[in-house]
């Protein structure tokens, strides 16, 4: 006869320490499930994220010449090669909202403004005007079972950058994520200000009271090796497995922290960027999507939004040997050696996409892996950014939703196909139904596995 007892969903490693509690969520074990639960009620959550990039794609670059079955990928998406099982890549999706139908916020404002919102934004002379962005409609809907309604990162301020011309280009520029009309939700953009939101007490704290608790500060797992220690003897060798590599995870993370914050230090110490960013772009990206992972693997969201570089940014890659300005060389009227700088970026940052894919993909979770559970849209708000193109934007998925997305596969639709006719898909998939959002026509057809 059975008798076991299944550990809470939403159970915690609780500790204190420096007179900072600390909350450290579990991720999804075995001892969970009910003893005589149907699989049904245990299977892991579906998860959903945006990762943006900007300035468009060198499309020449991305897009397959070819439908159907995945089969040699193209330069940009070549670092996805072993994981093309695991994505779909959806062709003539486009953004009509981006267009200047109406006085707005200049090409860029309006193309990412409108990427998750799906309509025309205005720039006035004395408000900003977008909408609710989907990804907030559905953390209206399920953000109560997590932690977090919905998180909310990115790795540049347009403001610090000086690539924005007012506050009102700034606000579309600079968000993916919108409340209401007027409210956009910023972007964490300092690893550090997003580790002590997951895992610390909410407050947030002074870089002087940052730089006192560095100190002395010890890794949070240290806090909870009691609460840990008890958890690990009621568990199963494959649930003491899972919770190894997990809190391995949150310790790397911490291990990647102090480094970074440390180089911040000896290459300038009164740089005015956010306390823990790193000065490496790659450094950074890994830093902000390990957090991500144990975010969506401890289900304290089910719902983000990573803008990887703000709209129209101008930021220099030196690291891959391009000192020009990002939006300037995607100018490139059509000249190769310009052109081939744009691809050189475009490559880079889905090397670092790729190896985060990796990351879910090797990170187990009931039957299957996290990417099982997830569907990360990876894509931007502008095809060709030389001509600030709005149309055939280029657009991924990696994860299949719970297996309810027929990944592998390249689909190409009739040109003109609203963006918003797949985020009608994806909202049906967190949970969230809709008839209609933004300039949609109808639920985007294809992603089933039927």
């Amino acid at each position: 006869m059975m008798t076991r007892k299944s550990l809470p969903r939403r159970a915690f490693l609780r500790g204190v320490g420096t007179g900072i509690s600390t909350a450290v969520a579990l991720p999804f074990l075995d001892a969970m499930v009910p003893a005589f639960a149907a699989p049904r009620t245990a299977a892991p959550p579906v998860r959903m994220a945006f990762v943006y990039v900007p300035n468009g794609i060198i499309m020449g670059n991305w897009n397959p010449d070819y439908e159907g079955p995945l089969a040699e990928l193209p330069r940009i998406l070549k670092p996805l090669e072993p994981f093309k099982d695991d994505i779909l890549l959806l062709g003539n999706l486009t953004h009509n909202t981006g267009r200047a139908l109406l006085d707005g916020a200049g090409d860029h404002g309006r193309c990412c403004g409108s990427y998750l919102t799906g309509i025309q934004v205005r720039k006035s002379t004395t408000d900003i005007k977008a909408g609710v962005s989907m990804d907030q409609l559905v953390a209206n809907r399920v953000g109560g079972q997590t932690r977090f309604p919905s998180l909310e990162i990115g790795l540049e301020d347009a403001r610090q950058s000086g690539d924005c011309d007012s506050g009102y280009s700034c606000a579309y520029t600079n968000n993916l994520a919108w409340r209401s009309e007027t409210q956009p939700l910023p972007p964490i953009l300092d690893p550090r200000a997003l580790f002590e939101r997951l895992f610390g007490n909410g407050v947030v704290l002074s870089p002087e009271a940052r730089l006192r608790e560095a100190r002395y500060r010890r890794s949070i797992l240290d806090f909870v090796t009691e609460d840990t220690r008890k958890l690990e003897s009621g568990l199963g060798p494959t649930d003491r497995r899972k919770l190894d590599e997990y809190l391995s995870s949150i310790r790397e993370v911490e291990r990647q922290l102090e480094s970074a914050e440390k180089d911040n230090a000896q290459i300038d110490p009164h740089m005015e960027k956010p306390y823990g960013v790193p000065a490496d772009f790659a450094e950074h990206f890994k830093l902000m999507t390990g957090m991500m992972t144990i975010a969506f693997q401890a289900d304290l969201t089910r719902v983000m939004t990573f803008l990887v570089t703000h709209e129209g940014t101008s930021r220099a890659y030196r690291e891959i040997g391009i000192p020009d300005g990002h939006h300037p060389l995607t100018h490139h009227r059509n000249q190769p050696d310009l052109m081939e700088k744009v691809a050189q970026i475009n490559c880079y940052h889905m090397l670092q996409f790729a190896a985060w894919v990796e990351k879910l993909k090797s990170t187990r979770e009931g039957d299957g892996t996290l990417l099982d559970n997830c569907m990360i849209v990876y894509g931007a708000g502008l095809s060709d950014g030389n001509r600030h193109l709005h149309e055939d934007l280029p657009t991924l998925i990696a994860g299949s939703a719970g297996k309810t997305i027929k990944s592998g596969r390249r689909v190409v639709y009739r040109k003109e196909t609203p963006m918003c006719n797949l985020f009608l898909g994806m909202m049906d998939r967190m949970g969230v139904r809709m008839d209609h959002f933004g300039d949609s026509t109808g639920k985007l057809d294809g992603l089933d596995l039927t």
